[in-house]
């Protein structure tokens, strides 16, 4: 089966136990979102809010909430999918196995985009950008944001939808110095197929045309965010991942319009236009502060009879994009590794906010006469990893060899550190990338875009045994010695506020100093932290806490390092100043007032009673 709108998906997983519907009427403002994260949290099923404060019009959430309700919606053509991407990304496996492959061409060329001659749904009436539903997630929030778009934009020099890009690029529908109703703010990251759209629309002086399409059938929305093999158009995905070709028109200003979506927004991007954009809480679990982006000037609003609006809340990970990603790795599988030689297994690690912390596994093959203990063929790996599209914004990438221990788990957080640190040498083992680009939403570095990144890898046989519990009498000296385990063989420190780059690096070259000759059997790192509690408390916070607060070329230290031929190493622990810094951006809190009202929908008589 394929859905033909959203209202039919609803409808099918109400009918089978997939969503609830809450009739009492929710405050956009933070309520909406706080009921979300509580029933994401509880692990339960997609909400229809049918009475949202300010609008007209019902909103729905948390339609891919877990990965057994993502394989529900596309039970019919799932795996259909796998093999499409599969051959995609290695087109000589349709010759080594031609009978599994056949009906390959069919299902990309029968989801081929269809131009839509008659009317469309999507054409039954206007409205205004104030006029729907204005949600906030977060408190600092600069307004309300769009955070489940598919903005669709055309190259200038190649139109046509075959050459478009559709992608999920969160819009700032007010606040800030906009102007109601005919001005929205369009954020988009680094290595976006939009930007190079603007770029050259930007060179020849005109203005780019932008459709966001909000709504349609679920398959919509997650083709604007598959990481897809190159030459694989996001619209033919989503007409096969659907079952339905994406069917589309041009209205008379020349704005293509998904016949299918709930809502559509079209507007134009002119060069060199920009204004203040956020703040706004996401991924990482920070509010993206306020910055220039492109300013879109509307032009229409369109939507459908009964239209729907879709929504999602981010912040810190576990959240509903973290089951969006384990969707992906079931449809992509090895597609990736596919892609780079020797490449065995690449996982960003969602609870450290994805790009802050890459694992990955590679080959050693360059010397298979001799038994290597150090990283070669895995290096040239890494530096492929970190020019690869969006895995180029990694921050940390660790990376082992596949030989080491074949069965080695990526996904395993404490069983893939332990594996490293068991084996690296930090003597030779870190390499560097300095004033370099980094997540547009990590602010752990020195600018916007701007930071640092780190190679660990560890090739060859167990080096050490690292301790699982803290020896009888160990002590750290002064300033920084109230310490926890946090996972083998890593120490979470305590230590007092961070003051400025200067003073903090003169005192731990000083702690550094008198830890010389401090007896670190077991020991392989250190994290320098505001909470050792909270840190060490579990592995989602370890990472957390580590990876989003620190930037590696100025946070990272060691006891008894030493820079040699440009190459810098220590010869006992690595320290990682993962403490909060002025120019960091503020976490994400929940409002107490907000959250005893979601309480209350929770009680006996509820709406969501039996369900958070």
């Amino acid at each position: 089966m394929g859905y033909k709108s959203l209202s039919e998906c609803i409808n099918d997983l109400e009918r089978h136990g997939h969503l609830i519907r809450i009739k009492e009427e929710v405050d956009p403002y933070l309520e909406m979102a706080a009921v979300h994260m509580r029933v994401y949290d509880a692990q339960g099923p997609a909400l229809l809010f049918e009475n949202v404060k300010g609008t007209p019009f019902p909103a729905v959430s948390n339609l891919f909430g877990t990965l057994e309700r993502s394989q529900f919606m596309f039970r019919d053509t799932l795996e259909k999918i796998k093999v499409l991407v599969d051959v995609k990304s290695d087109p000589m496996k349709a010759l080594r196995n031609p009978f599994r492959y056949t009906h390959v061409a069919t299902t990309a060329l029968s989801a081929l985009p269809w131009k839509k001659r008659g009317g469309a749904p999507i054409l039954h009436g206007t409205t205004r950008i104030s006029q729907l539903p204005q949600i906030v997630n977060w408190p600092m929030d600069g307004g309300p944001f769009v955070t489940m778009p598919q903005v669709y934009t055309e190259d200038i020099s190649k139109p046509g939808v075959m050459q478009a890009n559709l992608g999920m690029y969160r819009i700032q529908m007010a606040g800030n110095d906009y102007i109601q109703d005919t001005e929205v703010g369009l954020h988009y990251q680094l290595h976006r197929g939009i930007g190079v759209h603007q770029s050259k629309a930007n060179a020849l002086g005109q203005p780019l045309k932008v459709s966001i399409f909000v709504g349609g059938p679920p398959a919509h929305a997650l083709s604007a965010v598959m990481p897809l093999p190159e030459g694989l158009s996001e619209l033919t995905f989503a007409g096969a991942l659907g079952n339905r070709r994406f069917r589309y028109f041009y209205d008379e200003e020349g704005f293509c319009i998904s016949a299918d979506a709930d809502f559509v927004i079209t507007g134009m991007v002119y060069p060199n236009e920009n204004k203040p954009e956020g703040p706004f809480g996401d991924h990482l679990g920070y509010y993206s502060l306020v910055h220039p982006f492109p300013l879109m000037r509307v032009h229409k609003v369109y939507h459908r009879k009964d239209p729907v609006w879709s929504f999602t809340v981010v912040g810190r990970p576990p959240q509903e994009d973290t089951s969006f990603g384990a969707l992906i790795h079931e449809i992509t599988g090895s597609a990736i590794p596919q892609e780079i030689n020797g490449l065995h297994a690449v996982h960003a690690v969602d609870a450290a906010g994805v790009h802050p912390l890459l694992f990955a596994i590679g080959s050693e093959r360059y010397t298979p006469y001799l038994q290597m203990d150090r990283p070669q063929e895995i290096l040239t790996i890494a530096n492929q990893i970190l020019g690869k599209n969006q895995l180029s914004l990694a921050k940390y990438l660790f990376i082992s060899a596949f030989q080491d221990n074949p069965r080695l788990d990526i996904h395993d957080v404490r069983a893939f550190l332990t594996h490293m640190l068991e084996r690296i040498d930090f003597e030779r083992d870190l390499h560097f990338h300095t004033q370099t680009t980094i997540d547009t939403l990590d602010y752990s570095g020195d600018g916007l875009n701007a930071g640092s990144k780190v190679v660990f890898a560890a090739v060859g046989r167990k080096k050490r045994e690292l301790i699982t519990e803290l020896p009888g009498g160990f002590d750290l000296p002064r300033p920084f010695h109230q310490c926890k385990l946090a996972l083998p063989g890593i120490l979470a420190v305590e230590a007092s506020a961070f003051t400025d780059d200067e003073t903090e690096s003169n005192t731990i070259n000083t702690w550094c100093h008198e830890m010389r000759d401090t007896d670190f059997s077991g020991i392989q790192l250190l994290v320098l932290c505001d909470d050792a509690a909270f840190t060490a408390a579990n592995v989602n916070n370890f990472v957390w806490v580590t990876f989003t607060r620190s930037n590696p070329s100025h946070d990272i230290h060691g006891v008894n390092s030493f820079t040699k031929h440009k190459h810098w190493g220590c010869r006992g622990p690595v320290i990682i100043d993962a403490r909060k810094k002025a120019h960091h951006a503020p976490e994400l809190e929940k409002v107490p007032e907000v959250e005893k009202r979601v309480d209350a929908l929770g009680t006996k008589g509820g709406p969501l009673h039996g369900v958070i």
